[in-house]
């Protein structure tokens, strides 16, 4: 039986993906800083550890799924705040380096968060080949990713998830559905900054496939294969929920609703194109935004 270890398990992402592996048949455990939210959420299967001292002497996992990470999106950004960033994600994944480092056996594969704000704003695609540009996303995710990168010191295979925006029954999605069911959808600032999207179904597969396939390593987009602007984007929200998707959040107000968290998350985005994937011969079942919203919201 395939054991993996979970941080971030009880998540958005994390409750489709250890529903999916206990499914599977997977020996799965969640580090969680709360084990009674956590326990709602996640099959009776799962085991539940508060602290990694918990985890007996004997137990290595052979996957472990780093996904653990204070919301980015949940308000405007104070140096308090990204210092929490930082710890939740980098100071996390150090202790868990570590932790494994001074263990006799170590895990066989590593899967680590990241996210497409590695390659910072640009108006053309960008895949696994691409450099980043400076910006505090980027900061965030090169260290996030240069702290996981250190379990290839311990003969680890190492895969780290450049995530774009995840649709499903949370996260981005179900925020921006109240407005658009109401008719008060639309545009963000211009309208044409790039919005790389993945079904949380894909995504969960996307996982399960680096897990099956070991020539898959280094830096992975979990994107579909169809970044759309942001206008096109609120245009199918719209076609989909049969509402009109016409009325804009000028730029001006966004930066003085969100400041720097509006400018880099909603003003600016990136087109990204999964080609590690699709090389390895990665099948999505949601390629374009359209099927992908109607499966999500015809139910």
């Amino acid at each position: 039986m395939t054991s993996i270890l979970i941080t971030g398990g009880s998540g958005f992402i994390g409750r489709h993906f250890s529903a999916a592996a206990a499914a599977l048949g997977m020996q799965v455990r969640v580090l969680t800083r709360n084990p009674a939210a956590a326990a709602k959420r996640l099959p009776a299967s799962v085991k539940l550890v508060e602290r990694l001292s918990e985890l007996e002497s004997g137990y290595v996992p052979e996957i472990l799924l780093n996904l653990a990470g204070e919301p980015l999106a949940n308000g405007r950004w104070s140096h308090r705040r990204k210092q929490r960033f930082f710890d939740s994600r980098v100071g996390l994944t150090d202790r868990l380096f570590e932790f494994f480092a001074a263990r006799e056996q170590k895990p066989k594969l590593v899967i680590s968060g990241s996210a497409i704000g590695f390659y910072g704003p640009g108006d053309q695609p960008v895949d696994e080949s691409s450099p980043g540009k400076d910006g505090f996303s980027h900061q965030l995710c090169q260290t996030w990713e240069q702290s996981a990168r250190r379990f290839e010191s311990l003969g680890c295979r190492v895969c780290y998830l450049r995530t774009g925006i995840v649709l499903g029954d949370e996260g981005a999605l179900a925020r921006m559905l109240p407005p658009f069911k109401l008719a008060l959808g639309g545009p963000i600032g211009s309208g044409e900054q790039g919005m790389s999207w993945i079904h949380i179904d894909d995504m969960v597969a996307a996982i399960l496939y680096c897990i099956n396939h070991p020539e898959i390593a280094g830096p992975v987009n979990a994107t579909a294969p169809s970044p759309v602007s942001n206008a096109r984007f609120s245009a199918t929200l719209g076609e989909v929920l049969q509402r009109p998707a016409r009325l804009p959040m000028p730029a001006i107000m966004v930066k003085l609703l969100f400041g720097e968290m509006g400018e880099e998350l909603l003003l600016r985005g990136q087109y990204v194109l999964p080609n590690k994937l699709l090389a390895a011969g990665f099948q999505f079942r949601f390629g374009d935004l359209d099927s992908a919203l109607h499966a999500i919201l015809d139910q």
